[in-house]
């Protein structure tokens, strides 16, 4: 699908607040409400709006504490890298996973209440994971950005 401009600032709009109505978008896009509707089903149906989610504010539900864990598994075959993201994907801690090339095989940005109940999180749950060789931990000090925008 070719996204127009009108599409793209649409897309814009709703990733900055994704709880505006039709009839707001309709007026910020100079369209009828119907177009806007329109227009949003499609995006939907050809996958490029995924989903709508919340975002919390991860201090004021207690779990402000951000690790980057840059992991190595001991082999690299498919099974290894099949069932360690299979597990991986379980652990609520972790928000986000990345198979990455360079020194480590994966990313993982992990959030937790304190340091802690982030070494309760890597010795009975993290390191109980099949495969892994080593990991490295990373603590965030300040973050500077963080967004869910794409720009188009």
């Amino acid at each position: 699908m070719t996204l127009d401009p009108t599409d793209k600032k649409l897309l814009l709009l709703l990733q900055t607040d994704s709880k505006r109505t039709t009839k707001e978008l309709s007026i910020k896009l100079n369209l009828s409400v119907t177009a806007v509707y329109e227009r949003i089903k499609k995006l939907e149906r050809e996958g490029i709006i995924d989903k709508y989610v919340v975002l919390l504010d991860k201090e004021k539900v207690g779990k402000g504490f951000i690790v980057f864990c840059h992991l190595k598994l001991i082999q690299h075959t498919k099974d290894f890298l099949t069932i360690f993201e299979s597990q991986v994907t379980q652990l609520p801690e972790v928000l986000e996973c990345y198979h990455v090339s360079g020194d480590y095989d994966y990313i993982l940005k992990i959030v937790v209440k304190d340091m802690k109940a982030y070494r309760e999180f890597l010795v009975t749950k993290l390191t109980t994971l099949h495969h892994i060789g080593s990991t490295q931990s990373t603590f965030m000090i300040n973050e500077v950005k963080n967004t869910t925008i794409v720009t188009i």
